[in-house]
């Protein structure tokens, strides 16, 4: 069940204001630090993320990607730095931040023994809303995330994917305009994870601000407009996912040749990384730039050098993630 105390904290009785695209960044943090102990979990960390806009989080176990959400949602203090959502202080005005987010963690917080719609109800009336604006927004919101035929049962017989959007839609019935989503398809199966991002993407074209950290590297490259990947306690790349790509080296262009007598020839003036005589085949190295590509090109020209097909090669999540954390995908976060 959910803890009620957290949850009345979380929601106090203030009425959110209309949200400003041209005003403050949607989330604003300087310095960011925070320890337990010896163990220094955020060491500094500095984050921007426009209004209207997907900010990816990306880290390894432990990184303190969590932690960053639950500060940022104002669920734990920082030792320093400061932070705003909205233009309002996170630690000085806790109760207008909470009016104007939403949180979503890694499993669904729902309560099992209230129905689906109880469940919104129950957000309704935490978020101090009148008896028929909490009707009409559960109503809105079961059709929205189809669960309209689930609303009488309790939450224990939906599927993976169902609670997920029960919990989303419970996050969204104070109108939030951020929302923070802590690995939100964890455990979802291919099909339900893609309906999520449906959800997410129709959130955003709405005004909608997601904060998201996710151990799947493909979610990010989908979704976010800015990435960043965190490490050490410390943010140690941020940028979109092509900017973040061309940060590490292994872009490379493949050709297979038309002509077996010209193999020996293309390797050298192309000087291939890698050529396979019997294939007909050999890579380039290069960053996939249109320059680079018109350059390739003009020297298959200029060398009457005929070829069937070209296929081009960037780095992707998984190659930046290994080169910049020296580990090859992102486990999930467990403690912090």
């Amino acid at each position: 069940m959910f803890d009620l105390g957290l949850l009345f904290a979380l929601y106090p009785h203030t009425n959110r204001g209309t949200m400003n695209a041209s005003g403050p960044p949607a989330i604003e943090a300087r310095g960011l630090s925070k320890a337990y102990g010896e163990n220094t979990v955020l060491d500094g960390i500095d984050i921007t993320v426009p209004s209207g806009s997907v900010y990816a989080l990306l880290g390894p176990n432990g990184a303190g990607k969590t932690t960053t959400v639950k500060i940022l949602s104002t669920l734990i203090g920082a030792d320093r730095g400061e932070a705003r959502i909205g233009g309002c202080d996170v630690f000085g005005d806790a109760d207008l931040v909470r009016t104007k987010i939403g949180v979503t963690g890694q499993f669904a917080a729902v309560d099992r023994l209230l129905t689906g719609r109880e469940n919104l109800h129950l957000m309704g009336r935490l978020h101090h809303l009148p008896r028929t604006e909490t009707a009409r927004r559960a109503q809105d919101l079961l059709e929205r995330f189809d669960l309209v035929d689930a609303a009488k049962r309790v939450p224990e017989t939906y599927s993976g994917g169902m609670r997920r959007r029960l919990d989303i839609a419970m996050s969204l019935m104070g109108d939030p305009e951020v929302i923070f989503l802590d690995e939100p398809t964890t455990g979802l199966d291919p099909r339900s994870r893609r309906t999520m991002w449906t959800i997410i993407r129709e959130l955003v074209s709405e005004g909608v601000t997601i904060f998201l950290t996710t151990q799947y590297l493909e979610e990010a490259d989908e979704l976010a407009d800015l990435i960043a990947v965190l490490d050490g306690g410390r943010i140690i790349a941020e940028g979109t996912s092509e900017e973040l790509k061309r940060l590490v080296p292994g872009g490379h262009v493949s050709l297979r040749l038309s002509r077996a007598d010209q193999v020996e020839t293309a390797a050298r003036v192309l000087r291939a990384g890698s050529v396979d005589a019997d294939q007909l085949t050999l890579q380039v190295p290069g960053d996939a730039s249109v320059d680079s590509l018109r350059g390739l090109i003009d020297t298959l020209d200029r060398n009457a050098i005929a070829v069937d097909e070209l296929t081009v090669h960037t780095p992707d999540l998984d190659d930046v993630f290994l080169a910049l954390t020296g580990r090859p995908e992102t486990p999930k976060e467990n403690a912090r």
